[in-house]
């Protein structure tokens, strides 16, 4: 699958999962809040502004997820480099996972007949569910 590397996303979508992927670019090795914004637009993102990654980044070091660290820039000053720890790489773990499912059951929906599925803990033992038409025309008859 080729990717629009110009694509702009809704920024409701970014704030959905930008967590995640700060958390699996760092996962690559230490690395720093450019070079992170650089891998995320590499891989088809878009344009990561620092006003959204710094204060992300400074979330995942607050729930211990990530250590810090200075370390010598390129014929610069110095960086603060990010690293997982392991609780970071275990959250990692588990959202990917969760990702995966959620973003099957998005799509199975958004592409497919959609079911109505009613919670059983509400409604008693008799669990209801309807299948409702793909097409939302078809759903009152026709025009």
């Amino acid at each position: 699958m080729e990717f629009d590397l110009e694509q702009s996303w809704p920024g409701e979508w970014m704030r959905g999962f930008m967590e995640l992927c700060v958390l699996r670019a760092i996962s690559k090795g230490p690395t720093y809040g450019y070079s992170i914004a650089i891998d995320l637009e590499a891989n088809g993102f878009g344009v990561v502004k620092g006003g959204t990654l710094y204060p992300l980044l400074g979330r995942l070091e607050k729930a211990e997820w990530v250590r810090t660290y200075w370390g010598a820039g390129e014929g610069g000053p110095g960086r603060k480099f990010y690293e997982l720890t392991n609780t970071g790489r275990t959250r990692l773990a588990e959202m990917t996972k969760l990702w995966g499912k959620f973003s099957y059951i998005v799509s199975a929906y958004l592409t497919g007949p959609a079911q109505i599925v009613f919670p059983q803990e509400e409604y008693g033992e008799t669990l209801i569910s309807q299948t409702v038409p793909s097409e939302p025309s078809t759903i009152g008859g026709p025009k």
